[in-house]
This record gives C-alpha cells, structure tokens and sequence, in this order.
C-alpha cells in the first residue's frame, strides 16, 4: 500500500497574510478574535497548517494502522459556513466533566469528534469558548507531552 503524503502541515504563509485575505469582513474580524483567544490560551504564536488552518504548537502522532504525522495541538479554520475550532472533542479524559459542562453553557454550536462548529461568535459565550480551547490544550499536552 503506497504512503500517502500528508496534506495538512506547516506552510510559509503567514497568519496575518492568510486573516486580511478572508473575503468577509465579519469572519475575518471572528478570525482576529479567535487568533488572540488562542495566543492567550496556549501562550503559542500561530502558523499556518495547510491552505486554511490556523494552528498552535505542534505534536507528533502514530495511528494503530501505521499511519503517522505531525499536526497542530490546538487550532481553527475560519470557512465560509462555520468557524471550526480543532479541540479535543471526547477525549478530554479526566477533563471530560468539564469539557461537557462547559459546551452546555457555550451556546449555539454543533460538533464533532474534535471539532467545535460555530456559525457566528455572537452566537457562544466567548469567555466559555476560551476555556474550552485552554483545556483543550491542557488534554492535549498531558496525552502528547511535549
């Protein structure tokens, strides 16, 4: 079976570059917030991974398949639907409890495994949106410590 080559890693474009491209100015003005609330969050300067994802700090992985790579800890993407926000999802492990009662006070947003859809930020309460980013990045540093 042939490797297949890993799409999402860091580029050179930079983040200031790739927030002032963003073609609508709310979502563009919801990237600038999202970026400091990440800053803060994780104490990291972001990068970009790949053509749309804003990350911070980086691990390395290795899938029970064989399939390994290096990605982000935390990070966000500002599409066009939804601002997605890469967290740790349901494997918060001893943080679960809290991680689950912080997404019950956050406000209108969906999700997936790891991720956090959010339509508008008017929309969440940005205080609860940060905590759940800065446990996001505690779950991922005690499961991939630096």
């Amino acid at each position: 079976m042939a490797k297949t080559e890993v799409k999402t890693k860091p580029t050179e474009m930079t983040v200031a570059d790739f927030i002032a491209a963003i073609p609508e100015a709310r979502r563009r003005e919801e990237a600038e917030v999202v970026d400091a609330m990440h800053r803060r969050a994780t104490g990291q300067e972001p990068r970009m991974w790949g053509p749309s994802i804003i990350g911070y700090g980086s691990y390395d992985y290795k899938y029970d398949s064989g399939h390994s790579g290096t990605m982000c800890r935390a990070g966000y993407s500002p599409r066009k639907g939804a601002m997605t926000l890469y967290v740790m999802g349901d494997h918060y492990g001893e943080l679960q409890g809290e991680a689950d009662a912080l997404l019950a006070k956050l406000g209108k947003h969906t999700s997936s495994k790891a991720c956090l859809y959010i339509k508008k930020l008017a929309d969440v309460d940005i205080e609860v949106l940060e905590r759940l980013v800065a446990l996001s990045w505690q779950g991922m540093n005690a499961k991939y410590p630096a």
